[in-house]
């Protein structure tokens, strides 16, 4: 081959196609039409041959068909069985496969392990059948139901509601700017704004699953009384003029029912609730639970005892003023109640801090300033702050 015939040789590119195989063919010249047909026979199942499925697969098809209440009778079962049995389940791999002994940090792992899956635990189920229960209250039907009450009867009725209604203190100011353009008294709408973050139902079951109904009982019961009393005496103070002239601008029309749901739609309703709510809360839970091991595997018990004992007159105040300039929910704070319990802090002064922690919240003043003047916004903090210290100073005298 000489090199002009090399040089005029096409170039070979990436695009050129492989050579066709060449087929067999018969005497007569006609391709055989089996041979041509068998790699594409191969290559599709035969119509009578059986698939093969996952078997998550086959499962969730087979679960998709059972009837509403079997799913979540079954998925309530589970669930019951697996906190049932956690306990023990925990005990087993901590002591027996993991042998990690009676140290400091096998007691801070044993704790955050035992508790984040416990807490998330609780905080699905409580979202859940709260989910449940806001598909009947709708924003609009709650301003509805305070609409036109008595101010004390209101007073009830909001802080009430602030419990079936579990707004966070930051949430909740849009709903309270909706009561004071439907005409709600202010000291109604204060009584909802300080129920809804702090008496909720997760602070609630959260606090029966870990320290019993005594506890739960009276924090029910307090911060119920908080609520209504503030909420009364703001409204005695007649400070409607603080209030924000942009905020009674607004119209927002007659509160109207939300359009009925049938049972599938609630269902799938507080199911998207557990994973928007959940999905968000999580890693509070975790880091609230890391500090409450954490005091838990490694703070002495003398200290706290010292500290935020009962005998120590100004550990409530300053409980009440270090738990203001946070942020957290129920479930993100009371793994760490938790652990200031077990190390010899008095029960009115957690539940100060508690109670500080989840309705004075800085990121809720901020938010109220855009509602409020500053003089109503420091009455609302002045109110609640000898409220909840009245309630730590109470416990820690007769508990």
């Amino acid at each position: 081959m000489t090199q002009q015939t090399i040089d005029s040789a096409p170039p070979v590119t990436e695009d050129a196609q492989e050579p066709a195989r060449a087929l067999p063919m018969c005497e007569c010249g006609t391709p055989p039409a089996a041979y041509v047909a068998e790699p594409e026979a191969a290559s599709t199942p035969a119509p009578d041959a059986p698939r093969r499925r996952a078997p998550h697969k086959v499962f969730a098809r087979w679960f998709a068909r059972l009837p509403l209440w079997a799913r979540v009778a079954a998925g309530v079962a589970l669930w019951a069985l697996v906190y049932h049995y956690w306990l023990p389940l925990a005990t087993w791999l901590f002591q027996d496969v993991l042998r990690l002994g009676d140290g400091r940090f096998a007691a801070a792992l044993e704790f955050f392990v035992y508790d984040t899956v416990k807490v998330l635990m609780l905080l699905t189920i409580v979202v859940f059948g709260v989910g449940m229960v806001r598909s009947f209250f709708s924003p609009q039907r709650t301003r509805a139901l305070l609409h036109g009450r008595r101010e004390a009867t209101g007073n009830v009725m909001a802080a009430s509601l602030g419990i079936v209604t579990p707004f966070c203190s930051c949430s909740a100011v849009p709903l309270f700017i909706g009561f004071v353009e439907a005409g709600i008294p202010l000291g109604v709408t204060f009584s909802f704004l300080i129920a809804a973050p702090m008496v909720n139902e997760v602070a609630l079951v959260l606090l029966y699953g870990l320290f019993g109904w005594a506890v739960a009982t009276l924090y029910l019961v307090t911060g119920l009384v908080i609520a209504m009393v503030a909420g009364w005496v703001i409204g005695r103070l007649k400070m409607e003029r603080f209030i924000e002239g942009w905020v009674r601008a607004i119209r927002m029309g007659d509160a109207e029912d939300a359009q009925a749901l049938d049972w599938n739609e609630r269902v799938a309703y507080a199911w998207q609730a557990v994973k928007d709510i959940v999905g968000k809360v999580w890693p509070y839970v975790v880091a609230g639970i890391a500090v409450g091991a954490a005091i838990h595997g490694y703070v002495p018990a003398d200290a706290l005892a010292g500290i935020m004992g009962a005998d120590s007159w100004w550990s409530v105040p300053a409980a009440v003023v270090l738990g203001v300039p946070m942020y957290s929910n129920a479930a993100g704070i009371i793994p760490i109640v938790q652990a200031l319990l077990e190390k010899g802090a008095a029960l009115g002064t957690v539940l100060a801090f508690m109670m500080a922690v989840i309705a004075l919240s800085l990121p809720e003043t901020i938010i109220l300033r855009k509602v409020l003047k500053w003089p109503l916004i420091f009455t609302f903090l002045g109110v609640v702050a000898v409220g909840i210290m009245f309630v730590g100073f109470l416990f820690n005298a007769v508990l």
